[in-house]
């Protein structure tokens, strides 16, 4: 007897027998909708700013002239709104050059989905400001785990439950596994400190230990930063936070490791102690004290040359 082997029979769906195949086809193609800018929201914390500077002027010329080239993309939200994924600088040319609305390409998406999409999409920007990367790998790691990766993994500086995402995340942007640690640091710094780091002012490597002092204290060191018109290099930041791990981190402490010489400084001179501050007065910035100094021994050496000439024609 033969044997009758079972066939699995696929059914057409209800669309496939009352649709054509011209309408089939035209339904996978994406759907893009003019959708009102007033109906959009941005996305949550978005890391990745939107500045009016030289490149949006630029693109709003752009957009002026030809309109919006290519789709921004949105996730359709509840109560008929939508949520901005990629293009904010898109959205915010049309603002500023008087459009009402933005041409958009609609997806359906998990609020996880759309934070991995949101950051990889907008890492193919030019230029990526140092807090941009620390908040959008912040964000996508935290999205990567909610996603089902292990959570008893205890061997990643950044957190137990981190080491796999992180391992896979540095295998797609391109940035190891330590550095994306580093930039992911950067999110607990004071927002004075993380400007600076974004304005080239402060280095990568003592900002992350700064990252590590209590925001009370990385105050107190902006405050002494911004007064002596210096900051710390990366040995300096590290005695810093042992200072503070080890409860001695004082504003004296700090505005004398500023204060310190540094190997590509100028000598100078440093005056300090109990008997040269009260001299000085109480708002000069110890930077500025070999100024006042200087000032101070040439008017006193005017003095002492006009009681020598007043001695002479004695």
């Amino acid at each position: 007897m033969a044997n009758v082997r079972d066939v699995e029979m696929k059914l057409p769906s209800l669309d496939d027998l009352f649709s054509s195949q011209e309408e089939r086809d035209d339904a996978k193609l994406k759907r893009i909708y003019e959708i009102p800018l007033d109906e959009i929201d941005p996305f949550p914390d978005h890391p990745f700013k939107v500045r009016d500077d030289e490149d949006m002027m630029n693109l709003l010329e752009s957009v002026r002239a030809n309109g919006v080239l290519t789709p921004a993309t949105v996730r359709k939200k509840e109560g008929g709104r939508y949520e901005l994924l990629s293009g904010h600088r898109r959205y915010r040319a049309c603002q500023l050059a008087g459009i009402a609305s933005l041409r958009c390409e609609v997806v359906d998406m998990s609020l996880d989905e759309a934070t991995i999409f949101m950051v990889e999409s907008n890492f193919q920007r030019s230029t990526i400001l140092p807090s941009e990367k620390a908040f959008a790998y912040k964000m996508r790691l935290d999205a990567m785990n909610r996603q089902g990766m292990r959570t008893d993994l205890t061997s990643s500086p950044v957190g137990t439950k981190w080491e796999r995402s992180n391992k896979e995340l540095a295998a797609q942007v391109g940035d190891s596994k330590s550095q994306i640690h580093r930039y992911i640091r950067l999110t607990e710094l004071l927002p004075e400190i993380l400007d600076m780091v974004d304005e080239g002012q402060i280095a990568m490597r003592p900002a992350v230990e700064l990252s590590y002092i209590p925001k009370l204290q990385q105050g107190m060191i902006w405050e002494s930063m911004e007064l002596e018109g210096c900051t710390p290099s990366y040995a300096q930041a590290i005695r810093m936070r042992k200072m503070s791990e080890d409860h001695k981190l004082t504003p004296e402490a700090v505005e004398a490791i500023l204060m310190e010489q540094k190997p590509n400084q100028k000598e100078r001179i440093v005056l300090s102690g109990e008997r040269f501050k009260r001299l000085f007065p109480p708002d000069l910035p110890m930077s500025k004290r070999e100024d006042y100094v200087a000032a101070a021994m040439e008017h006193y050496a005017r003095f002492r040359e006009r009681q020598r000439t007043r001695d002479d024609a004695r």
